[in-house]
């Protein structure tokens, strides 16, 4: 797993993550984080989407991590 680059929204940190799988294609994760400290929470979400390569499943991850922390 490559960790990528958190992108800070508002209360929350988005955590992108990208895998490649054995079959050479790349599946996306996120994590968002709120919170400080003993009182921090995160929520890893995994998708079963499969992507040619790491900037594109990057790019999903990112996209649905800021699509959960905005207000309903």
């Amino acid at each position: 797993m490559i960790q990528e680059i958190s992108v800070p929204l508002g209360k929350f940190v988005v955590s992108p993550a990208t895998h490649q799988t054995e079959s050479g294609t790349f599946r996306a994760s996120v994590t968002v984080s709120s919170g400080h400290g003993m009182a921090t929470r995160h929520r890893v979400y995994r998708f079963d989407t499969l992507f040619a390569t790491p900037e594109a499943a990057r790019m999903y991850a990112l996209t649905q991590g800021t699509l959960q922390v905005q207000p309903a």
